[in-house]
């Protein structure tokens, strides 16, 4: 990922990205469509981005430049978007020292609600706060057939509903795992998993590491 990036392109697919960062959008605008719900960003607004988040990019015919800065590990954050009142100010501290600039926006973002503007957006936004939703309780409350449901909602996430409800099923456990010390078969049942194992092959899918790992570097890293 490159720290300046002036993007004239119509899109990018969904990707991974395995490090936490920011994106300050400093002209231009886009959509994003991921792990953080269904974001519409322009010049001023900033999104913060947790590790091994997926989304995809959509771009306006007149493109945007972005400042990405890597997040520090281990420093406390809520993903999403927000604003910031002088982005040149950040753009004139990264030019000396990128990781004071990214200090600096973590402490200045002015976090948002984003906007649920049609039934993707509400079904996701619901996802990500209950990962165990019942699909199909969903749209039969809201009327919507469950093929329209699963075309409807690929056409803007480019991921079936399912497949998004299992990636914040196992957000959820990963956070979980690093941030307290509950019994990890706790977890798993709370986020819905059929059972320990089920969460374990899970987050080492989503990471490259089991969740005894991850609850080690934790530990490790609170002992510092």
């Amino acid at each position: 990922m490159r720290i300046w990036q002036t993007i004239c392109t119509s899109g990018f697919g969904r990707h991974l990205h395995k490090h936490a960062y920011a994106a300050l959008v400093l002209s231009g605008c886009y959509e994003e469509a991921g792990d953080l719900g269904r974001l519409r960003v322009r010049a001023g607004d900033v999104v913060l981005h947790e590790a091994f988040e997926v989304h995809l990019d959509r771009f306006s015919a007149s493109g945007a430049t972005v400042l990405n800065l890597s997040l520090p590990a281990g420093h406390a954050f809520q993903a999403g978007w927000g604003r910031i009142d002088d982005p040149d100010a950040i753009v004139r501290i990264a030019e000396r020292n990128k990781a004071e600039a990214a200090l600096l926006l973590l402490s200045l973002a002015g976090m948002q609600e984003p906007e649920c503007c049609d039934w993707p957006d509400e079904l996701a936004a619901a996802l990500m706060r209950y990962p165990s939703l019942s699909l199909s309780h969903w749209s039969e409350m809201r009327k919507i057939a469950p093929w329209a449901l699963s075309r409807g909602f690929a056409r803007v996430f480019d991921v079936s509903p399912s497949a998004l409800r299992a990636r914040a099923r196992t957000r959820h456990a990963w956070k979980a795992i690093r941030t307290t010390d509950a019994p990890l078969a706790g977890i798993a049942a709370d986020c819905g998993f059929a059972d320990q194992s089920h969460m374990t092959r899970s987050v080492k899918n989503m990471t490259g590491k089991g969740p005894h790992a991850w609850r080690l570097a934790a530990n490790r890293f609170k002992t510092r």
